[in-house]
This record gives C-alpha cells, structure tokens and sequence, in this order.
C-alpha cells in the first residue's frame, strides 16, 4: 500500500514492527451516489482495541461496516481507496465476501440472536463453514460460551430459545456466536447502547478480557467507555456539507488529554456532539 506524506503521519502513532490487521488509505463511501465518507487514512492495530467516536450522523457506522464489507447488504455502494486486511484489498473482485466476514466478524447495536437454541445460535456459523462432528461442534460451542462470558448462566440451558435470554446476555450471546469461527477482528458498532449499566459492565469486561486474544474495534458515543476500553481512538465528525470525516487519531490517552484539533477537543470535554 502506498501512503502520501499525511497518511504516514496519520498512522505514525502505531507500532513499526507489526503489521496493522487493517489498513485503510484515503477511503471515501457513497451509498449509490451520495458520499458519506471521505478521505479516512487509519490503521488498525493488531490485538488492541480501537475506538470510533464521533457525534450522530458522521459516518462511524458506515466506517466500520466498509471493513468487512457488511454495508453491501443494505444498499448498492461505491468504495474509493483501499481497505486491506493483513496486505489483501478487501475490495477485489476476487475476495469471498463470505470468508471475509468470517475472518472479520461483527456484533451489532441491537442484540440478533436468531430465533433457535442457544446452543444453535453458537454453532450456526461453524455448521455453515464446515462439517465437524458433534463433539467438535460441543468443544466450540463451550469454548465460544466461555470466551464470550455466558457459558456459566447458560450451561445448562443450551437447549432453551435464545430469544429468551434478557438484552445483555443476547449480546454476549451474539459475541460468542461471532467467536465460534474464530475471526481475527471483531467490529462491535454501539454494542451497549441499547443495555443497562450492569449488562454494559459485563460487555466491557469481556472486551478486556479478549483484546490480546484478537483485533478490536468498537464504534461508541459514551467517552467514557472509550476511555476505558480501547488503546487508539479515531474522531470522526462532518464538514460543511455534512459528509463524514476522521478528524483526529491517535492513542487514547492522546485523544482525550492532549487532542490537537480544537473540534476533537470539544467534543471529548462535551462542548459539542
């Protein structure tokens, strides 16, 4: 990938002797004509957490859904730029979208268990990868459980309907779902906004308890649980003409105590947004 002067000091910030899990150069996003996004440089930095935060309606949605490729599902888009996973252009005619989202699994604003067993929510995405035998899929399905925090509250459930899972545990139910075909990178866009405090806790732990384990990035509006969760942190915002910019990035602690862009820093201290 080829970056110009301003993109290597936009990602000066990450370490030089790993290479990022994703890199992104001078991405603009239209959905059919309408651009929503321009001119995004970042990297995303292997076995951390990146956080995306930014007033409503400046593209950070958009923006995490453009790195696995899930905003196709809603409408024609068009793609400017570069998005690479581990070296290879996401966007090539040649990449099976299926794979990739796989390899780049994602959690949602809103809980979506599907309406099966707990235990089938888990294994639906291993069945439909490959064939493993039942006791494989058992193994996977508890590991997935544990490493997404549920396994002890709902171990001897499995066979229950998800959908009566409460909010917080449908989400974590969703993490484990995403962790079964072990992805290298998990998007979670506003994982919480829809959960009680408790529940929030419980999703924020667990985001500590993976982030050596796999790549992290999480679109939120709270600035604390930004603060608290992720190691990098990119501000997003509008211009003029209300299409979405990435403003600033940098490490967390950088974004929130010594913000260059006047606008960054009006909106961590809550002047705006």
């Amino acid at each position: 990938m080829t970056y110009s002067d301003s993109d290597r000091a936009t990602l000066s910030t990450y370490p030089v002797d790993e290479m990022p899990a994703m890199q992104v150069a001078n991405l603009s996003f239209y959905y059919g004509t309408r651009l929503v996004l321009e001119g995004v440089t970042m990297a995303i930095a292997q076995r951390k957490v990146t956080a995306i935060i930014g007033p409503s309606g400046c593209g950070k949605s958009t923006f995490i859904k453009s790195l696995n490729r899930i905003g196709e599902l809603e409408t024609e888009v068009q793609v400017k730029g570069r998005v690479e996973f581990f070296g290879q252009d996401i966007y090539n005619s040649k990449v099976n979208v299926n794979r990739l989202r796989q390899q780049i699994g994602m959690v949602f604003q809103k809980p979506n268990p599907f309406s099966m067993s707990i235990y089938d929510n888990v294994a639906y995405g291993v069945r439909v990868a490959e064939r493993r035998s039942q006791t494989e899929l058992d193994e996977i399905v508890e590991s997935a459980l544990m490493g997404a925090a549920l396994w002890d509250e709902v171990k001897d459930s499995l066979k229950k309907s998800a959908l009566g899972l409460s909010g917080g545990q449908q989400q974590r139910l969703c993490i484990a779902r995403a962790l079964a075909i072990k992805p290298k990178v998990l998007l979670m866009d506003e994982p919480c906004s829809a959960l009680d405090p408790i529940a929030t806790m419980k999703i924020e732990e667990l985001i500590h308890s993976l982030r050596h384990e796999l790549t992290i990035a999480i679109v939120t509006h709270n600035m604390q649980q930004a603060a608290r969760v992720s190691d990098f942190t990119a501000f997003f915002s509008t211009d003029e003409s209300r299409i979405g910019q990435m403003v600033e990035f940098g490490t967390t602690t950088q974004i929130f105590k010594q913000a260059i862009d006047e606008r960054t820093r009006d909106y961590v201290e809550g002047r705006f947004g």
